[in-house]
């Protein structure tokens, strides 16, 4: 995992307020879809310098496909330990990737983005998906980043 030398631009604060926010617009709903659509329609909404957010979703037990996302059209399947998001899902830790280029089998959905953060989603001990952040910028993430994702995540499978 890369780590990132500079600072979030959000404070924890805000991330908590995302994670209520969150929380009350899923309140009640028990559709899968509908509360990951609007979960990543609130992220893409909180996030500044991003150019993708979105969930990919295990598919049997060795792929992800695409779930529900804002930003240009994606990459529908990846396979368990490829590129970011295969790798988040199949060692079941968040990514924190400082420069895409240099990460080992990068897949390359949108050859826009720079840097990335993955969240795995993670239910009854078991990987169900993904959580995926892209920016054009290089090093646009940080570890304040990461664990307000991871909170937002804890958040967001109590509703999936």
């Amino acid at each position: 995992m890369f780590t990132s030398t500079t600072y979030s631009t959000i404070p924890t604060e805000k991330y908590a307020q995302l994670a209520k926010q969150a929380d009350a617009l899923m309140s009640g709903e028990t559709n899968r879809y509908a509360n990951l659509s609007n979960a990543s329609a609130l992220l893409n909404q909180f996030f500044d310098r991003i150019n993708w957010v979105g969930f990919y979703l295990m598919d049997g037990d060795d792929e992800l496909v695409l779930g529900p996302f804002q930003g240009l059209p994606a990459c529908i399947r990846i396979p368990l330990g490829k590129g970011v998001c295969g790798t988040s899902a199949l060692t079941k830790e968040s990514m924190l990737v400082r420069d895409v280029n240099a990460f080992p089998g990068h897949i390359a959905c949108d050859a826009a983005s720079r840097s990335e953060v993955v969240i795995p989603l993670i239910q009854n001990e078991k990987v169900i998906g993904v959580l995926d952040v892209d920016s054009p910028e290089l090093d646009r993430f940080s570890e304040q980043d990461v664990r307000g994702l991871e909170e937002f995540a804890a958040v967001l499978i109590k509703h999936i």
